[in-house]
């Protein structure tokens, strides 16, 4: 199998340097991210990857060395700390406590290991960290073109975030040109006369900005920094430079600002209004010379400001550049400034300056011209081949002034021209040539959700006609969050590798600054997506630093009462049922869980455990008889009515239950956190709220919840709210009406995950198969029939507004754990421990996954052959397995082609192996 093949090379790889009977740790990672240059916690927690030749390996013991230079580590010589030898076999979140940490520091260290023999490691490669700024270390100065007060954006807000209302549109009209929305290009010349040791840069461009440092662009971020509530936490990046990113003498900064959702304009296209304040900068270097002396240059009013070419940006409306603007050489030295102006020391944003840990967005992928149409003479539409969030790149060229108009869409009208209709319009991008040979463009500050790309009066390729522009070449652009991928799936059914694909296309599109509801029409962070799909996503994504970013928005947006809005950061306020909606808040509490089980970390609780305290107190208030009656249910519930509100299911049922799980979940950090007093209020809440919900909605006659939907019984069976006398005949139930429906579900974008897990939990996966495997509607086939590249927001594409949305992508949930059978330990939180437990359901022969956890590569890959099953998994060290096979008692089981003997589970019917780690081939007949 080219999988397994696959993972097997990658094990040779990594193990190349190690001899027979070794350990060796790799992937060293301080606070979850590797070399991180901005650590905050004055005692952060390290840890490290073990990989070994054999099998059953583990750590016993560990010693660490942090030293202040590189030197120094390549000497042994851990002057910061020095563990010593540690028994222990814990390998991650081992909390630093050696000398204090000083701030704006470099550190370096390393780590050997003991395995279970006895035998000691070599040193693994160093890793270092460098901690971050005091605030008071940074003291910031904003610069900029324009004051916030003279700008005169409006101030009308609601609470905490600076929304206004649209009567308000007007003072918008026509200001893109203003200062107080405009792009603006920065500059600081500076010398430098010594050699340079390193430089670290701290900077923070609101909404967004682009680096340069004599005129090469510094990191590859687009739209840094990532979002934030601005009146809550404004974000900074960190950048180390080295010798060669300066030249000895004069040296430029070079800084351009953009809007972003900083700053928002109402021309074309929006979603709403929004203005923290004109664009602005804050900008801190250090650079350290080899004779150890430093110089800081800094943001002040010494920098010069110019309009930049960029002559209109939006985040949601486009973005235009003029290329007769350009001022050639701005970012490098002998460029003559004396026609720019001084900048003006603004008012600093609210918000607390904190380092960006999350990852960057970038550009991932490029697309080229799949197809194209010339719907009538030099009128073009190019279809690129996937939907995508992003923007395009454009090689023109023609005579100076002639302009090119780039309208982008997710799909087309009738006539095969581009449909803005359903996603926001008009959005486009209007490129103003120079006319100097072949002049290349991509946008910087707006992006949107496309496949098809409009352009009309241009020539393209050939130069037919003299009097229009030419189009040279043209590319598409896919972002998305630079997190990396940690896990893989495929099997032998080409509807669920191909849904696969649709859902992973989505997340893709919508992993921005924050997990977006759609990359074009909204941009909004609605949270449900992210609880809802969040084993999904921590399959397929390395979340460990992306989710304590989305926990710090949520934290900041909850309301004094205790409310989590619907969307965070909170842009805008709608009001009613969509800013508050018990299953949508809940993500406060639920998500610091999700994150303790997968990767093992107990910090998210540990911070955020008053935030969730406080979000379920807030829904006590809102209770009568611990019956919680608002919000917006079982949104977009499948049927003959229109997508929205639940309409199958009561509302009350669904917000009572979240109500119930919020507690629950918080009983259940205060026990873990040790928290006696707080355990026993929210554990005997939990209790009430069951009792409660039991009583208001479980008909004990026809052993139904609520309306008897498939919502109202897989709900209370999945949240363990049934009673356990009534549990089977609930399932009864809740099977009768998915056969009733033809096998199809009636669940919406919060029912789906209880329903598929609760299905796959209780011995159903063979209906989860029937429920999936077709192409109708309501199902993934019918968008993949339909010829779609992405999930969209309704099961029929025509019927809903965003073609590019990942709300309904629960089933990759199923994919991983039940069709590959890779099943976390919630008692051996992060996969210390985990289970290896894959299903084999209708007449599928194969499927495979691979993850990567916090300990190492897992994978799980089985197929159906001459009567027998063969499955293949991999074990990292340091873990170990329970593998449950699905064959019979008298089955006959060889591991790595020798006969192994397994205990048989009468109850689930399959056979067990308990297994450390390593690369095993388990054969067995069916």
């Amino acid at each position: 199998m080219k999988f397994f093949k696959s993972i097997l090379l990658s094990v040779c790889l990594l193990v190349t340097i190690v001899s027979k009977g070794q350990i060796l740790p790799v992937r060293l990672i301080t606070e979850m991210a590797e070399n991180p240059l901005a650590v905050v916690e004055n005692k952060p927690r390290l840890g490290w990857q073990l990989v070994s030749k054999e099998s059953n390996a583990s750590q016993i013991a560990y010693l660490i060395l942090v030293a202040s230079s590189e030197e120094k580590l390549n000497n042994d010589d851990g002057d910061i700390w020095n563990t010593g030898r540690v028994n222990t076999d814990k390998n991650l979140h081992i909390v630093y406590n050696g000398k204090p940490l000083k701030s704006e520091t470099k550190y370096f260290w390393k780590v050997k290991v003991w395995n279970q023999e006895g035998k000691v490691s070599k040193w693994s490669k160093n890793a270092s960290f460098r901690t971050a700024p005091l605030e008071s270390d940074l003291n910031p100065t904003w610069i900029g073109a324009i004051t916030k007060a003279d700008s005169h954006l409006p101030e009308g807000r609601t609470y905490h975030t600076a929304t206004f209302n649209r009567e308000k549109k007007n003072s918008f009209i026509n200001a893109s040109d203003s200062l107080a929305r405009r792009s603006i290009m920065l500059r600081k010349p500076f010398e430098v006369e010594k050699a340079v040791k390193e430089a670290v840069v701290y900077i923070s461009g609101l909404g967004h900005y682009e680096l340069t440092i004599n005129g090469k662009k510094v990191g590859n971020s687009q739209f840094a920094p990532l979002w934030t509530d601005y009146d809550k936490t404004v974000n900074y990046n960190v950048y180390e430079l080295s010798a060669k990113d300066f030249q000895k003498g004069d040296n430029v900064i070079g800084v351009l600002l953009g809007n972003g959702m900083y700053n928002t304009l109402a021309e074309r296209y929006t979603k709403f209004f929004v203005s923290f304040g004109p664009p602005t900068l804050f900008f801190k270097m250090k650079i350290k010379y080899n004779d150890g002396s430093e110089e800081i240059v800094k943001s002040d009013g010494t920098w010069k400001y110019s309009k930049s070419p960029i002559t209109y940006n939006s985040i949601f409306g486009g973005e235009d550049y003029n290329a007769n603007l350009e001022q050639k050489g701005w970012g490098n030295k002998g460029f003559k400034d004396r026609d720019w102006k001084k900048v003006v020391v603004q008012e600093a944003p609210k918000g607390v300056l904190r380092p960006q840990t999350a990852p960057p967005v970038t550009i991932q992928k490029q697309y080229e011209v799949k197809t194209v149409k010339e719907l009538k003479p030099n009128f073009y539409v190019f279809d690129m081949g996937q939907n995508l969030s992003g923007f395009p790149t454009i090689k023109v060229k023609g005579k100076r002034g002639q302009s090119i108009r780039v309208w982008v869409a997710e799909g087309l009208n009738e006539e095969g021209t581009i449909a803005q209709g359903r996603s926001g319009k008009p959005y486009y991008y209007d490129y103003t040539l120079k006319g100097d040979g072949i002049e290349e463009w991509t946008p910087k500050f707006s992006y949107y959700g496309y496949q098809y790309v409009q352009i009309e009066n241009i020539n393209y390729k050939e130069d037919k006609n003299k009097e229009l522009p030419t189009l040279v070449d043209l590319k598409s652009n896919f972002i998305y969050n630079s997190a990396g991928e940690a896990g893989s799936f495929a099997c032998s059914n080409e509807i669920f590798n191909k849904t696969h694909e649709l859902i992973n296309n989505s997340i893709k599109s919508n992993f921005q600054s924050v997990f977006t509801d759609c990359p074009q029409r909204e941009k909004l962070g609605w949270l449900e997506e992210i609880q809802l799909n969040g084993p999904g996503l921590m399959f397929n994504y390395n979340l460990q630093t992306f989710f304590p970013a989305t926990m710090q928005n949520i934290s900041d947006s909850q309301r004094d009462n205790g409310l989590i809005p619907t969307i965070v950061p909170e842009y805008v306020i709608f009001g009613g049922d969509f800013t508050d909606s018990p299953e949508w808040g809940v993500t406060g509490v639920i998500l610091p869980w999700m994150y303790y089980e997968y990767y093992g970390d107990v910090s998210l609780l540990e911070k955020y455990f008053p935030v969730m305290k406080k979000y379920v107190d807030y829904l006590g208030t809102k209770a009568t008889n611990n019956i919680v009656s608002h919000g917006l249910g079982d949104w977009y519930d499948y049927g003959t009515h229109a997508a929205g509100y639940s309409k199958n299911s009561p509302i009350a049922l669904s917000a009572t239950s979240h109500y119930y799980y919020g507690a629950y979940l918080t009983a259940k950090a205060a026990k873990l956190l040790g928290k006696t007093e707080d355990f026993e209020k929210y554990n005997a809440l939990a209790s009430e709220i069951k009792t409660a919900f039991n009583k208001e909605f479980f008909n004990e006659e026809t052993k139904q919840y609520g309306t008897n939907s498939q919502f109202s019984n897989a709900v209370p069976i999945f949240m363990d709210i049934v009673e356990p006398q009534y549990k089977e005949a609930v399932m009864q139930n809740l099977l009768a009406d998915i056969k009733e429906k033809g096998d199809r579900l009636t669940t919406g974008d919060v029912g789906n995950r209880y329903l598929f897990q609760t299905l796959a939990q209780n011995g159903e996966n063979e209906t989860m198969f029937r429920m999936h495997n077709h192409y109708d509607a309501p199902g993934y086939g019918f968008q993949i029939k339909f010829g779609l590249t992405t999930l969209t927001e309704q099961w029929d594409p025509r019927k809903g507004n965003s073609w590019n949305h990942f709300m309904l992508g629960q089933i990759e949930e199923w994919f991983y754990q039940s069709l590959a059978g890779i099943k976390s330990d919630p008692d051996k939180p992060g996969f210390k421990h985990f289970f290896i437990q894959p299903e084999v359901v209708g007449d599928m022969t194969f499927a495979k996954a691979e993850y990567q956890s916090v300990y190492g590569k897992i994978a799980s890959s089985w197929e159906k052959k001459d009567g027998k099953f063969i499955l293949n998994v991999r074990i990292p060290v340091n873990t170990a397995a329970t593998i449950k096979l699905p064959v019979s008692k008298s089955s006959e089981i060889k591991i790595n082609d020798k006969r192994a003997r397994a205990s048989f589970n009468e109850k689930d019917k399959k056979q067990i192996l308990e297994l450390g780690s390593g690369v095993y081939t388990i054969e067995c007949q069916l």
